[in-house]
């Protein structure tokens, strides 16, 4: 087995897994504070977009790992929004799953690696706005953003030995974002009990 193949599978493993802690923990906890829902529906779109990606590009273990993702991160979508959180947060899911349509459509491949590379950016963003101005993240899973770092990190050198510039972009930002949203969390203490105004992230 070369070196890409084995980080493939790895990686694979890291985003079969990586969504399972943050579900885990919304069902559990029963409370979805401090867990941006635009983040969860705009990974589950874009995590389709890699599985359409790895299919044209024929490289399974993308396909593989994006398609398990995709459907995950969709029940922690539910979940959430059944544990509280509101639909008027949902800005960006729609309009990337568009962007990400018309991309493939009209330009192909190309046009979908050029979206996808900066994906992880676009997707990120809405957690690390919740996780910075709610005071209580104790819905937001540790776990999750850690394996979603360490799984950044193994596709950034896959990307570098395929020479996949597109996975490198993207990977590099998922890792940047994810660390950003792990030092949130760790710097925030956690509440026992929820304040009246918990979930006012995207409330205005």
């Amino acid at each position: 087995m070369d070196i890409p193949s084995a980080l493939g599978i790895f990686g694979t493993l890291l985003d079969l897994i990586r969504a399972a802690p943050q579900l885990a923990r919304l069902i559990r906890a029963r409370k979805s504070y401090g867990v941006s829902v635009d983040t969860s529906g705009t990974t589950c779109v874009v995590s389709l977009g890699w599985m359409t990606y790895g299919l044209i590009t024929h490289q399974p273990f993308v396909a593989l790992a994006s398609g398990f993702m995709a459907s995950l991160f969709f029940v922690i979508t539910i979940v959430a929004l059944r544990l509280g959180r509101s639909a008027r947060e949902f800005r960006i899911a729609p309009i990337w799953l568009v962007a990400l349509t018309l991309a493939t459509i009209f330009f192909g491949k190309i046009g979908l690696g050029l979206l996808l590379s900066i994906s992880a950016l676009i997707s990120n963003v809405p957690q690390i706005r919740v996780a910075y101005r709610e005071e209580n993240l104790s819905g937001l899973s540790m776990g999750t953003w850690i394996l979603t770092l360490s799984a950044g990190l193994v596709w950034f050198f896959y990307g570098l030995l395929q020479h996949d510039l597109t996975i490198i972009v993207s990977t590099l930002l998922q890792s940047t974002t994810s660390g950003i949203i792990i030092a949130l969390k760790i710097l925030k203490p956690t509440s026992k009990a929820a304040p009246k105004n918990e979930l006012i992230a995207d409330q205005d």
